[in-house]
């Protein structure tokens, strides 16, 4: 049976490099490191954003860890990124500075096609 407390909500394609609006569903509470799931398309190919040092360059000085990355074998342009993140509003302030959007642009990413998910 599935817990009730710990569903993800779909988060924004607003027009920061990263999505922009994020949802954290249920109580908010702050002993609870929150997991973050992203899946985006990637144009320069998923070896080169699976190669990509930007990841850690970006989030690591964020505290960001456990970082998993994943690839749709159905569609090898369809890529995830799941990790822990301490500080939600630190991440979020900084997935809207020109460092989020040059890591971005790097790895290949297609802003718009970025989905993020933010445990519940």
């Amino acid at each position: 049976m599935a817990s009730a407390g710990r569903n993800a909500e779909h988060t924004g394609s607003g027009s920061a490099p990263f999505g922009g609006n994020f949802a954290i569903g249920g109580d908010e509470r702050e002993d609870v490191m929150p997991t973050i799931i992203a899946h985006h398309n990637v144009s320069k190919g998923s070896q080169h954003w699976l190669t990509s040092p930007k990841r850690k360059e970006f989030f690591g000085p964020l505290g960001v860890t456990n970082i998993r990355t994943f690839v749709d074998p159905q569609n090898p342009n369809r890529v995830a990124v799941m990790m822990d993140v301490p500080d939600m509003n630190a991440v979020q302030a900084a997935m809207q500075s020109k460092a989020a959007a040059d890591a971005m642009a790097f790895d290949g990413v297609v802003p718009e096609s970025l989905v993020i998910l933010v445990e519940a």
